[in-house]
């Protein structure tokens, strides 16, 4: 038996040059998809951060929002406050009794600092306590028959 060596060398030949040519195909192959799926990734990124940012500015937007009620609100109850429409009424008047309850607090501090001869910096080094907000109602709890019951979100 007679083993053809060339035969051997040229077969060898082509199948390396045909596994090279393979892998070549497979890595750039690879490659495309890599660079398929990177920019793939790279777009994703950027909606996310488009996003990020948007929902940033509509943050803002609505902190500008809340700032411009307010003012209305401060500017609505400067000029109407002791003379409301209906429509105003109850909310004029809830500020105003907060007003009275700071106003009469704000006397208390006084008399009890000069009772207890307390100056301001031993009182501002005290932290006030939390309180604890009270349960709210669709009708704000004030008693209106909304068909709320013990401080419950929603009528049943």
């Amino acid at each position: 038996m007679s083993i053809d060596f060339e035969s051997l060398k040229d077969k060898a030949v082509v199948a390396a040059q045909t596994g090279v040519t393979k892998a070549k195909e497979f890595t750039e192959s690879g490659i495309a998809k890599a660079r398929e799926l990177a920019d793939s990734g790279v777009a994703k990124a950027k909606e996310i951060t488009e996003i990020g940012k948007l929902k940033v500015s509509n943050s803002t937007e609505q902190e500008a929002i809340r700032k411009a009620y307010s003012e209305l609100g401060k500017l609505y109850f400067a000029e109407r406050g002791s003379a409301p429409e209906a429509a105003y009424a109850d909310a004029c008047q809830r500020i105003t009794d907060a007003l009275a309850r700071i106003s009469y607090n704000n006397e208390r501090i006084a008399d009890i600092k000069a009772a207890g001869h307390l100056s301001d910096d031993e009182v501002d080094a005290v932290e006030p306590e939390e309180v604890p907000e009270e349960p709210s109602c669709c009708c704000g709890g004030d008693g209106d028959p909304c068909g709320c019951q013990d401080g419950e979100d929603k009528p049943e």
